[in-house]
């Protein structure tokens, strides 16, 4: 998809941090942007500045993990805009603990919300992008599909494992097909987004994390790696859209460690003779 300028874009998590600024960065490109949150006055300030700045953007309350409230969002947007040509999967949450004492809450809201809420969206807006004449997904996974060695995340990172299978899954099947739909998975490693922070939208029943010494250990020492290296989410946007252009399946904005991530896996793979010698 090499013009963005007129197309219409839906960014799920769109209120801060990767969501608020692919929303920007589509938006100055030329998109009409629908932005997609669950907290209601993030998305208004969000939607209000944009506003003000002369361009094309709504808001709409969703909750991802609602199969209705995303239906929701595409009614929303058909009546706006009369087309959708890109969606953004992006809404993600993030809790854990040691495994023995993480929650089945903890598990169901993690993965209703970060994969759940993709198969949502690429089931809902996949026949309206068919409808045009191209369209385009981006669905955000992370690095932690990649290397799932992180202690405490583990709801997370099964999650985000799921998201790169649909994502590799569905480019597959479109490729097969010949069908002008372009699909990417977004695999970013620390960025400065709220991400920490992701249980202040927990639902009632979804206990706290943070009186775990492991979780407490975890999230300090994911603020310090954030401040060092973490980052910008705009220049993490701006890799998107140069991948939406392209047509190019991965975005890794920490690619050197992407790659690594993935040699020592293949090394562990190897080792200890797992391959049998002949």
């Amino acid at each position: 998809m090499d013009r963005l300028e007129g197309r219409v874009a839906v960014v799920t998590g769109a209120a801060s941090g990767i969501g608020l600024a692919l929303a920007d960065a589509l938006s100055l490109a030329g998109a009409h942007v629908v932005l997609a949150d669950i907290e209601q006055d993030a998305l208004d300030n969000a939607v209000r500045r944009m506003r003000s700045a002369g361009r094309h953007a709504i808001g709409v309350r969703a909750d991802v993990s609602s199969r209705a409230d995303v239906q929701s969002l595409a009614d929303t947007t058909l009546a706006e805009f009369g087309a959708v040509h890109i969606l953004c999967n992006n809404a993600g949450v993030e809790s854990g603990g040691p495994f023995g004492d993480i929650p089945l809450t903890t598990w169901e809201w993690v993965m209703d919300v970060n994969f759940w809420g993709v198969v949502h969206g690429c089931r809902t807006f996949l026949p309206l992008l068919r409808a045009q004449a191209e369209g385009y997904i981006v669905n955000t996974a992370s690095m932690s599909a990649l290397s799932a060695d992180t202690p405490t995340m583990a709801p997370y990172a099964c999650s985000k494992f799921a998201v790169l299978a649909l994502s590799e899954c569905l480019d597959a099947e479109l490729r097969a097909a010949e069908e002008p739909i372009g699909v990417s998975v977004l695999m970013p490693g620390l960025v400065h987004t709220q991400i920490l922070d992701a249980e202040r939208n927990r639902p009632n029943s979804v206990p706290a994390s943070d009186d775990n010494p492991a979780r407490q250990a975890w999230r300090a020492a994911m603020s310090a790696a954030m401040q060092d290296r973490g980052l910008a989410p705009t220049a993490v946007a701006e890799q998107v859209l140069d991948a939406i252009r392209a047509n190019r399946f991965f975005v890794l904005p920490h690619a050197t460690q992407a790659v690594s991530a993935v040699h020592r896996r293949l090394s562990r793979m190897t080792d200890d003779d797992v391959i049998p010698r002949t």
